[in-house]
């Protein structure tokens, strides 16, 4: 079972992928972390950020399994991703490990912006979670302040939509929500009852054994 799970920052798609991946014991990608990953190596050898040709090469030494550095969590990690993610040969250096992560034994679930409309348009389940910005906003303002990080509420709305509309209007795969992905809206919704909502449409196709 591939369940890929596309959506906007801060809409709680993370947060259910891994929730899910629990309860079905699916290994779980974040994809975003790829391209964090890729922003960070070029933050470490001072590669500009839109030089294609190093950030390719950097993209195609990336692993899935060595995604756990704690600063692909930071903002300047975020900021950096966002610039390296709208590079196509940073995209098409990192498809193939996301398609081969999909396709493994069992399946697997996969978060992104680009799963169910690019990386595994054939995904049993798609899901598209979002959110209203200002709710997407004051949940980033918590993630910063958790790691000491103070940022006021117009400055994160306004973060937020240049970040929404850098990944819409990207050349290759822009964030777009999948004609047969699901919605979930998750702006008045806790996690306990995101994931369950997200459990009852996966469980409509696949009923969970007794």
């Amino acid at each position: 079972m591939i369940i890929a799970i596309d959506g906007t920052l801060a809409s709680g798609k993370g947060t259910i992928a891994r929730r899910l991946a629990d309860i079905y014991g699916l290994p779980h990608l974040d994809t975003g972390l790829l391209y964090r990953a890729v922003g960070m190596q070029a933050l470490d050898q001072d590669i500009a950020l839109d030089n294609a040709t190093k950030l390719a090469a950097a993209a195609g030494t990336i692993k899935a399994e060595t995604l756990n550095r704690p600063e692909l969590r930071s903002p300047q990690a975020a900021e950096a991703a966002s610039k390296v993610a709208v590079i196509p040969a940073v995209r098409d250096a990192l498809f193939q490990l996301q398609r081969s992560f999909a396709q493994q034994p069992g399946g697997a679930i996969l978060d992104g912006r680009d799963i169910g409309s690019v990386i595994c348009p054939d995904a049993d389940i798609k899901l598209w979670i979002d959110a209203a910005i200002e709710v997407r906003a004051r949940r980033r303002m918590l993630d910063f302040a958790d790691q000491g990080n103070s940022v006021g509420l117009p400055t994160m709305i306004a973060g937020l939509e240049d970040r929404d509309k850098r990944d819409r209007n990207r050349s290759q795969a822009p964030m777009v929500k999948a004609a047969d992905a699901i919605l979930i809206d998750t702006s008045s919704l806790s996690i306990d009852a995101a994931v369950d909502k997200a459990r009852s449409i996966i469980e409509r196709k696949f009923p969970a054994k007794p």
